[in-house]
């Protein structure tokens, strides 16, 4: 049987992770959290004070980067330790979107990220899955929300860890900055396929987003 490929992207902060997470569970597909990859590499040159991106692109050959999962749960290993609880900091998400930009950075996950979809049929989110990675990805959908909700509900995830750690102000200086970065930058920006079907989250909630999501894959996959 053909492996079903579901590409989601959208900025930082739109749910991708959390929503594609739970369609794949629903479709009984794999999640593929391409961002969590970029997010190690991030982490990696954090640790190593990589400021350049030459450093982060000397790291890359030491770097041992995969996927396991457990109970549903997908954990990214680093050289063998699991950090999928490390890269989830301010700082990770401003380091991948910089380290995402490299050339070789990209290059370096692109094989692992289409030979999971060639193998298995998946739900894979990130910032160019539907433009660049999966091209043909049988289903495209570009995840949004405005600024304001996505730094909103990144704020009250921040306050529930670690109550008063940032100011809404910060976080959606942070939110409106990555943006930027995403969309601007010149290796593979954040823009919507041609054929992808723009979701717009912001006036819904999870159980409301996710069946959203769904209704997509419906009429595309013939569900």
């Amino acid at each position: 049987m053909k492996a079903v490929s579901i590409a989601v992207d959208g900025p930082s902060g739109a749910g991708k992770s959390t929503l594609a997470k739970r369609l794949a569970a629903r479709l009984g597909f794999i999640y593929v959290d391409t961002g969590a990859l970029y997010r190690a590499i991030a982490y990696a040159a954090l640790e190593q004070d990589a400021q350049t991106d030459e450093a982060v692109i000397a790291l890359l050959p030491a770097l041992d980067i995969s996927l396991r999962y457990e109970e549903g749960a997908q954990h990214v290993l680093l050289n063998g330790t699991d950090v999928s609880g490390l890269i989830r900091t301010p700082a990770v998400s401003m380091g991948a979107s910089r380290v995402s930009a490299i050339p070789q950075v990209r290059q370096f996950l692109f094989d692992l990220q289409q030979r999971m979809a060639r193998e298995h049929s998946v739900v894979m989110d990130g910032r160019d899955i539907g433009t660049v990675v999966l091209p043909d990805a049988d289903v495209k959908i570009f995840l949004t929300a405005s600024a304001a909700i996505r730094a909103l509900r990144r704020f009250k995830e921040l306050q529930e860890k670690q109550p008063g750690v940032q100011t809404y102000e910060a976080v959606l200086h942070d939110v409106v900055q990555r943006d930027r970065q995403d969309t601007e930058r010149e290796i593979s920006p954040l823009r919507q396929a041609a054929d992808a079907v723009v979701v717009d989250t912001s006036f819904a909630d999870l159980d409301q987003s996710e069946d959203m999501l769904y209704a997509v894959c419906q009429e595309k996959l013939g569900l």
